[in-house]
């Protein structure tokens, strides 16, 4: 029963399988028309592709080559080409129409936007002659290439794919561009790398453009990427021009990717310091409280000045870290950019990253030793360094100053005399009282600062006052 059912069953024929084989393939193919196939062959001259059709195709191997000459393709990966000729038995496939032809494929070119092969024989007015199917047609110099051009010489010779952009009658005039193939081959080859591309990539790129604000580089044909000044080194840079150059191979990491202003462009965020180890994480090794290093002025800022004691670890002298002996108003007093500094590292902070200097500890402190230099009762000579309206701050030796209060200039009678005191003269003073901790002195004028002052006031300074002021001035010192 079972057998009788089964010779019931008729199987295909021949032409049925053939038929159905056939289903969906195409058989309306013309020259000059795109197809995309997959490579099914590949022999030593010649690529073999699947067409769609009952007719694979055929192309020439060296045509498929890469700028290295090398053939980058294997069996089963995908291509488009054109087809630039066909028989019964054959379809020939290429990149681009070539060799000879008439008007008719130069118009089926032109209308079906098929690359054509031409070869560039000399330059011309505005751009260059090429040689495109036997004919002469011209391209602008702008469109020779995706990038500006200045010389045009390493062109002329080379056969390269053009597209027809202008096509008279008879082929009186033709202009074709090579700049719009290119961008299209750019923008396949761009959107093929960004769907690779994810922040913390680390890639291979060249500095392609300086900018006052950051680099421009090219991490490949058509993507470009920007790493701003600040992520050029961990150092500060002030001047790009002085640490990187046009074409310079550099290594960077992607920060981030967004999408651009123009459609299928992505801005990208990169990012050469990150590349390298943050030497902030290993400071606290290297610095400590107390510790003695040599830096480099870098810059001067109104609160102080900036040393970098290495490639990307700076630190700050306060203006009040210069000098235990000198009123400092500005650090360039003390410092200037570009000089090799001995300071003492007074705090580290790696978190912040910071870290306090001091110029003036390495000098050492004055206070240090005053019960040494100076003792209460002690008769000393000093210059007048500020006048305020509770007193006067008298210098005493380089970093010591004492304060001579006007109460005790009132009781001695001598607020006249030193009002009269200029700043920078010298006048003797006794000490008072010495506190170290508050670093303050206390002053009292000296026995005799009032007759030596008037003395010195009516000899100079008193105007003239005719016989009886002579007179009066003789009893005075008789007296």
């Amino acid at each position: 029963m079972d057998d009788n059912q089964n010779n019931d069953v008729e199987e295909p024929s021949f032409a049925d399988l053939l038929e159905s084989y056939s289903d969906g393939m195409k058989d309306d193919l013309q020259v000059g028309d795109k197809i995309t196939g997959k490579i099914i062959s590949i022999g030593k001259d010649t690529v073999f592709i699947d067409t769609g059709t009952k007719i694979d195709g055929a192309a020439e191997k060296k045509e498929l080559l890469d700028e290295d000459q090398e053939f980058p393709y294997n069996v089963g990966d995908t291509l488009e080409l054109y087809v630039v000729a066909m028989s019964e038995d054959e379809i020939r496939l290429s990149r681009a129409l070539s060799g000879i032809g008439g008007y008719h494929m130069l118009r089926d070119a032109f209308d079906g936007a098929v690359p054509v092969e031409g070869k560039v024989t000399a330059q011309c007015k505005g751009g260059l002659n090429v040689e495109i199917l036997k004919r002469r047609a011209f391209c602008p110099i702008s469109q020779i290439d995706v990038k500006f051009v200045e010389d045009v010489e390493p062109y002329i010779g080379n056969t390269y794919s053009f597209l027809i952009t202008r096509l008279e009658e008879n082929a009186k005039n033709i202009v074709v561009s090579r700049r719009v193939l290119l961008a299209e081959a750019m923008q396949k080859e761009r959107q093929a790398f960004y769907e690779t591309l994810n922040p913390g990539d680390v890639h291979k790129g060249s500095v392609i453009k300086l900018m006052p604000y950051g680099a421009f580089v090219e991490l490949s044909p058509g993507v470009e990427g920007m790493v701003h000044i600040s992520e050029v080194r961990w150092s500060r840079v002030e001047n790009l021009g002085e640490v990187l150059a046009v074409h310079d191979s550099v290594n960077v990491r992607v920060l981030s990717i967004k999408d651009g202003k123009k459609p299928g462009i992505k801005k990208i965020e990169l990012s050469i310091k990150q590349v390298q180890d943050d030497p902030w994480e290993s400071v606290q090794d290297k610095y400590s409280q107390g510790d003695i290093v040599q830096g480099t002025v870098v810059r001067c800022m109104k609160f102080g000045a900036f040393i970098e004691l290495e490639p990307g670890v700076e630190g700050l002298v306060h203006i009040s870290e210069m000098s235990y002996t000198q009123r400092i108003h500005k650090p360039e007093d003390v410092v200037r950019v570009g000089e090799t500094l001995t300071v003492l590292v007074k705090n580290v902070d790696p978190t912040q990253r910071r870290i306090a200097l001091s110029i003036k500890d390495i000098e050492g402190d004055p206070w240090a030793q005053v019960h040494e230099n100076f003792r209460i009762g002690q008769k000393v000579e000093g210059s007048l360094e500020k006048k305020e309206t509770f007193g006067c701050f008298i210098n005493l030796m380089p970093g010591i100053t004492g304060l001579l209060p006007k109460s005790r200039i009132s009781a001695t009678g001598s607020d006249a005399i030193i009002d009269k005191l200029k700043e920078g003269q010298r006048l003797g003073v006794i000490i008072e009282s010495i506190n170290p901790a508050e670093r303050k002195i206390s002053l009292a004028p000296a026995d005799g600062v009032v007759e030596e002052n008037w003395q010195k006031f009516s000899d100079d300074d008193a105007p003239a006052l005719g016989d009886l002021g002579e007179k009066l001035k003789q009893a005075l010192k008789n007296k």
